[in-house]
């Protein structure tokens, strides 16, 4: 069984459905933020970095959750979350999951967290050149879409579609959210419509996204 330590609408969240999407057995940590639960000694012995997810299994801690994520599709090869190993498409599929992780995500982590630059707020300027990185990104992945999907690897979907959707979450209350892109709209709503993602959405009682809103 699973254990997986987390905190809602953080970087758990698609750790959190792949579970969900495979139907392991597994248990949720709840971590409070708000009490600096994961600066805890206890959990900084399982992740020295301080944040989530943190995954258990046969007590080992696993942590990064674009790594959680193809640790478990390629665990679980049965739930689909990955193309067939050795395949062209397994090889893209894990090209798009570290693309994710490396350029958009850690961009992110900026956005939201101004003293990793060593900043209480974010100067203008870095503020808007993060903005720009990230509509960048999601202005590349549009494309992409526009001419292969519906999803990143074109009819079939994946955990690399998991982590986008969580990612394109975040961006819920920047000046250009990443709905405001129609492929990418398309995209999450394909996603946010999985049986796995609306049961994570009450599980961590999180707000209906994106927001349904009629003709």
């Amino acid at each position: 069984m699973y254990t997986l330590y987390y905190s809602p609408s953080t970087a758990s969240l698609v750790v959190h459905v792949a579970l969900l999407e495979i139907g392991a057995k597994h248990e949720l940590k709840l971590l409070d933020f708000a009490s600096k639960q994961q600066k805890d000694a206890a959990y900084l012995a399982l992740n020295p970095n301080g944040v989530v997810p943190t995954l258990i299994l046969n007590g080992q801690a696993y942590i990064e959750s674009a790594a959680i994520l193809m640790l478990l599709a390629e665990h679980h090869p049965k739930a689909g979350l990955a193309p067939a190993h050795g395949s062209v498409e397994h090889d893209l599929w894990r090209q798009w999951i570290v693309y994710l992780s490396n350029d958009l995500q850690s961009t992110f982590r900026f956005w939201f967290y101004p003293q990793d630059l060593g900043s209480v707020e974010h100067p203008e300027p870095v503020r808007r050149a993060l903005q720009h990185k990230i509509e960048h990104i999601f202005n590349h992945i549009d494309t992409h879409l526009k001419q292969h999907g519906p999803y990143l690897l074109g009819s079939q979907f994946s955990a690399a579609d998991l982590l986008l959707c969580m990612l394109m979450r975040w961006s819920r209350n920047m000046p250009k959210p990443a709905t405001a892109w129609p492929s990418l709209n398309k995209l999450t709503h394909l996603v946010t419509a999985r049986p796995s993602w609306k049961k994570m959405q009450a599980i961590e009682e999180l707000s209906t996204w994106p927001e349904v809103t009629s003709a």
